[in-house]
């Protein structure tokens, strides 16, 4: 899937920016964008359409909106789906590796959920009425100094700082951490999940792993998604997935995913199984 580019190095590089220059993106890397785009493809057998917003392409600009958030994009990338089982994950998985790729070409990112004017850019986009709209992020150069809300921002969500390894990672049940020095082969594809962006920096994966099975959960902060008319931190669930499985590739370590191994009868309160990733056989 990937051979673009190094992924312990973009993903340790990569940052949400949120205050943009003038620069514009030249239309040869504008193609190379769309043709990785049509390249792209995810675990759950879900179609991803993407859109693309210049604003110096619409006649009103002025009437969309990110509350602040972002300073300077003209560009944007969007991505719908139709609502069906693992909808959110897919896009999840298939944006956070076009978000990767974008770094590796040096663009910056945002990943968006709430902070934008959802119906302003769903008609600016053409997004269908029967099509979620979960994300959009913007595209472009990065200022060389960040914004007064983006440092607040940042600031309110602890968004440079990540989970430890005990409070995500567990062997054969969640009484068990798994502890970064002994997991031997996989330590490196588990730093890059924890490394992961999330919806305001929640880390909402947890992954137990079980033999050769890695089954990834949902811990649900409560409350969090019922702004949203979807489950928000799903999508997070699909960029764990998007960095595990890119990492793994990277290491010459196959599997696949499966939807139906929850190893367990119960589960610990505001936990939901969601996936689990098969090693191949050694």
């Amino acid at each position: 899937m990937n051979n673009l580019f190094d992924v312990k190095d973009t993903i340790s590089k990569r940052v949400s920016v949120r205050n943009y220059t003038s620069q514009s993106i030249n239309e040869e890397t504008i193609i190379n964008i769309k043709n990785f785009i049509q390249n792209l493809s995810n675990p759950f057998n879900v179609k991803v359409k993407y859109h693309f917003l210049n604003f110096n392409d619409t006649q009103q600009p002025q009437k969309l909106g990110t509350y602040g958030v972002i300073k300077g994009a003209s560009q944007y990338i969007g991505a719908s789906i139709k609502l069906e089982p693992y909808s959110l994950e897919a896009l999840g998985y298939e944006m956070e590796v076009l978000i990767l790729y974008l770094a590796h070409l040096g663009l910056g990112t945002c990943w968006l959920g709430g902070t934008f004017d959802r119906k302003g850019f769903s008609k600016v986009m053409n997004i269908e009425s029967d099509e979620m709209f979960p994300a959009i992020t913007p595209i472009g150069y990065a200022q060389p100094t960040r914004h007064v809300t983006e440092i607040a921002m940042r600031k309110i969500i602890n968004a440079d700082k990540r989970k430890p390894w005990d409070q995500l990672f567990f062997l054969n049940d969640f009484n068990t951490s798994l502890r970064q020095n002994t997991a031997n082969d996989y330590a490196f594809a588990l730093e890059m999940i924890r490394l992961g962006p999330s919806a305001s920096n929640k880390q909402p994966w947890r992954i137990v792993i079980e033999n050769n099975n890695f089954h990834f959960f949902e811990y649900k902060e409560p409350g969090y998604s019922q702004v949203f008319p979807y489950d928000i931190q799903r999508i997070d669930i699909g960029i764990a997935a998007a960095h595990f499985d890119l990492a793994m590739k990277e290491v010459g370590i196959n599997g696949q995913f499966s939807f139906d191994l929850n190893p367990f009868s119960e589960l610990p309160l505001n936990m939901y199984y969601a996936f689990t990733w098969v090693r191949e056989s050694i």
